[in-house]
C-alpha cells in the first residue's frame, strides 16, 4: 500500500507548481473518497486520449468534431493577425478578456536560459506561410512578462526576422506586471496589454 501511495504522490509532483505536501495531500484526499468518485476521476482522465484532441492548426486541446477547434473554424475572427503564447491555457485568458479576435498558435512551452525546452518552431513556420496566404499583417508575441518569456521572444524576433518586410511583429503591451503569466492575468489587464502592445 505505502508503495502504491509513494508511487501515486510522485506522480502527482509532476504536476506544475505542485510540490511533495501538496501532492501526498491529493492522494489522501482519494483515498477519503467514495469508491465511486475515484472510479469517476479515474474514467476521466482515461478518457482524455479518446476525447480530447490537439487541433492541427492551433496545436490548442479541446474537444470538437471538425477537422479543426471551434477558434479555427471561426470564420468571423480575423486572419490578419496571430497572437503566438506559451499554452492553451493563456487563450481562455485573452477570450475572457473579450478583446482580441483574430487567431491563435500555442508555442507548447517556452525556452530557458540554460538552454532547456521545447517549442513548436517548425510548426509555427508552416502556420505562419499557410497564414500568409489568407492576408496575415501582424503576428504578436504574447509571452509571459518571466525570465523565461522573454529570453523565448528574443529567440521568435531571430526565427521570424525574415518575416519582418511583410508582416508586423509586436508584444503586449506592459500592463502586465514583470514576472507574471498570461493566464493569470485579469481581463482588464489583458486588455490594456492588447490595446497597448507595440513593435517588437
Amino acid at each position: 500500500m505505502h508503495d502504491t501511495i509513494n508511487r501515486l504522490t510522485s506522480a502527482f509532483e509532476r504536476f506544475p507548481g505542485i510540490g511533495p505536501r501538496q501532492a501526498r495531500r491529493f492522494v489522501f484526499h482519494l483515498l477519503s473518497t467514495p469508491p465511486r468518485d475515484r472510479a469517476n476521476l479515474s474514467e476521466l482522465i482515461g478518457s482524455l486520449e479518446k476525447d480530447v484532441q490537439q487541433c492541427p492548426s492551433c496545436y490548442r486541446f479541446d474537444t470538437f468534431a471538425g477537422n479543426v477547434c471551434r477558434y479555427c473554424s471561426d470564420q468571423s475572427r480575423d486572419d490578419t493577425l496571430l497572437m503566438i503564447i506559451e499554452k492553451d491555457q493563456d487563450i481562455v485568458a485573452i477570450e475572457r478578456a473579450n478583446y482580441y479576435h483574430g487567431r491563435y498558435f500555442v508555442l507548447g512551452g517556452v525556452l530557458t536560459l540554460s538552454g532547456k525546452g521545447i517549442i513548436r518552431q517548425r510548426e509555427l513556420l508552416q502556420t505562419i506561410k499557410n497564414r500568409l496566404e489568407k492576408g496575415l499583417k501582424e503576428i504578436i508575441l504574447a509571452l509571459s512578462a518571466t525570465s523565461e518569456g522573454e529570453y523565448t521572444a528574443d529567440r521568435l524576433r531571430e526565427i521570424l526576422a525574415p518575416y519582418r518586410s511583410s508582416v508586423r511583429i509586436t508584444i503586449l503591451g506592459r500592463g502586465l506586471a514583470t514576472g507574471s503569466e498570461l493566464e493569470y492575468a485579469d481581463a482588464k489587464t489583458l486588455s490594456g496589454a492588447f490595446a497597448n502592445r507595440k513593435e517588437s
